[in-house]
């Protein structure tokens, strides 16, 4: 089961100015970068801040993108929890909202087990949460040390991975040597990726720069350096320095509850 092929795009939530999430905003900027080319929208992804958001927020957040993208465009929740219960529980209530498709990252020092059995443990439990949707491991070290490793994946209930970690080599290896999809979410990489066999790319930039991302997802070098200073912003400032570029060019909510 191949969830999408292409760029999909890591939506930033959106608030109003008394620090509320403003869904009307974050339904009208997921419907429009659909529309400008994204084959997918995560939800409440890293990018979306969902530490910040309750439970009931993160339905609603959910709820409104699956509303306002087109029914061909799937919608993917972000589910990743420190414990195989509370992703379950993040997991069935995704479901419940309308997410197509499930991303998670696992607790932190999982791969650090023998046998990666922690990890087969988080992702089934996921999985059974999902109740049939496909389910992507989420490689972000970042968040979640050590991540997932390649050898790990095969054998995991999960259809691909994202992976995060900007890392060249990882990103080949997961190409080359992993029988399921490969998303990149470095927004450094699209031109690794693309030419290179990746299925697609789930990228934080693409809020900013749908166009650019999918050019450079196509192999052209032109748009992956005009990518250079919002990649180097998001990887530096994180989704508030995203949402300040699109308050600057076109008047969105710059607040952010980090």
């Amino acid at each position: 089961m191949q969830l999408f092929t292409g760029v999909g795009v890591a939506l930033l939530t959106l608030l109003g100015p008394d620090g509320d999430v403003d869904l009307e905003a974050t339904g009208d900027l997921a419907a429009d970068l659909a529309a400008r080319g994204m084959r997918a929208v995560l939800a409440c992804g890293t990018t979306g801040e969902p530490a910040t958001l309750t439970p009931a927020e993160r339905h609603e957040v959910i709820a409104v993108v699956r509303g306002a993208v087109p029914a061909h465009v799937p919608v993917i929740a972000g589910t990743g929890a420190p414990t195989a219960d509370l992703a379950a529980m993040l997991t069935a209530d995704a479901v419940s909202a309308g997410a197509d498709a499930i991303l998670a990252w696992p607790p932190a020092g999982s791969a650090d087990l023998a046998g990666y059995a922690a990890l087969t443990e988080y992702f089934g439990a996921v999985a059974a949460a999902a109740q049939g949707r496909p389910v992507l491991a989420y490689h972000f070290p970042k968040v979640s040390a050590p991540g997932v490793p390649v050898e790990a994946l095969a054998a995991l209930p999960v259809i691909g991975v994202k992976d995060s970690s900007g890392d060249p080599n990882r990103l080949l290896e997961e190409i080359t040597r992993y029988p399921g999809d490969t998303y990149t979410g470095s927004s450094a990489l699209l031109t690794l990726c693309g030419p290179a066999g990746g299925a697609g790319a789930i990228l934080a930039a693409a809020n900013v720069e749908p166009e650019l991302c999918c050019a450079a997802f196509g192999g052209d070098g032109a748009a992956q350096r005009a990518l250079a200073d919002v990649h180097l912003a998001g990887r530096a400032g994180g989704p508030p320095a995203l949402k300040r570029i699109l308050a600057e060019r076109r008047g969105l909510s710059a607040l952010s509850r980090a």
